[in-house]
């Protein structure tokens, strides 16, 4: 009777196992079909607006031609003796501001992560960490103002300008948007190289200073080129701060102390007043197709690094 019952009690606990495995695995299905689901449904997204942003854009092209469009130095879509749709002044322009954000953020957010990761103390680090990334919510409307009330008189002063509306102006403030992306990642970057790195660069007598910039960085240089990749897709599709703080000039940049307007600005101050259906309407959303590949192209080859530098150090 004794050897009944615990035969029927090991029976009993086997079977509510095996229905907390069943369970268990059941909600792992649903759990993976639910962010399959996700990842589809964000692929679709994606296309989708590429299809809207290609068959908008496919119009400009009856009317202007493609070469000229790309290669041309002029946009003058309202002129009275022959409209121009050249883009490359934007071009120019927005990488100017982005290269030019990218030249101060990174050293900066580089300097800053590895601070972070391996000089601050926990107290300081659990601080410093969450204002860091406090600065990607700040609208970039109030950074854009910022740059007018402040950045921008500062700068015209400084270089005895009649105002500070350009190019510097932008970069300076695109690369405090961009810094948020760059330290988080970078100092993520650092802090997964392994202490043997570190332990083995001390003994050698090398010191803290030497280990980070000579063993550390480089350990983790491919992490901190993808965040520098990151920042800089932030960088090229802002529009808000741009339009406010670089002076939306639509002609060829001559400097960093003058005015320019780049591509996000371009479609911000024109679509809300162009007529529909017009040259003008289909050519702005052929620069906005313009600047989704430019964008896209940026992001996918900063994941590419990620994901590489991830498998490097799994």
């Amino acid at each position: 009777m004794i050897h009944f019952r615990k035969t029927f009690m090991e029976l009993n606990v086997s079977v509510k196992e095996k229905k907390r495995f069943l369970s268990s695995a059941v909600q792992d299905k649903i759990v993976h079909y639910i962010f399959l689901l996700n990842g589809i449904f964000t692929v679709i997204i994606l296309i989708g607006i590429f299809a809207l942003l290609f068959s908008t854009a496919i119009p400009t092209f009856k009317e202007v031609d493609l070469f000229g469009f790309l290669a041309g130095l002029e946009w003058n879509p309202t002129s009275y003796v022959k409209e121009q749709y050249g883009i490359v002044p934007m071009l120019v322009s927005t990488f100017m501001v982005t290269l030019g954000a990218l030249a101060i953020a990174i050293p900066i957010g580089i300097g800053a992560a590895a601070y972070l990761s391996d000089v601050a103390s926990p107290k300081v680090r659990e601080i410093v960490k969450p204002v860091v990334e406090l600065l990607a919510g700040i609208p970039s409307v109030v950074i854009g103002f910022l740059g007018i009330v402040i950045v921008g008189p500062f700068l015209a002063k400084v270089f005895g300008l009649y105002n500070g509306l350009n190019a510097l102006n932008g970069s300076i403030l695109l690369a405090v948007m961009a810094l948020p992306t760059i330290i988080s990642i970078s100092e993520d970057a650092l802090s997964s190289v392994p202490q043997s790195y570190d332990q083995a660069s001390l003994a050698l007598g090398a010191s803290k200073w030497q280990t980070v910039v000579r063993v550390k960085i480089p350990a983790a240089l491919s992490g901190i080129i993808a965040a520098c990749m990151l920042g800089m897709g932030r960088a090229i599709g802002e529009t808000m701060t741009v339009l406010m703080a670089t002076g939306c000039a639509p002609a060829m940049p001559e400097s960093f102390l003058g005015p320019v307007r780049t591509l996000t600005s371009t479609i911000a101050i024109e679509l809300g007043e162009v007529a529909y259906n017009t040259t003008h309407y289909y050519a702005l959303f052929a620069v906005g197709l313009v600047l989704f590949i430019i964008t896209f192209i940026v992001n996918f080859i900063s994941d590419t690094i990620l994901h590489r530098y991830e498998k490097v150090h799994r």
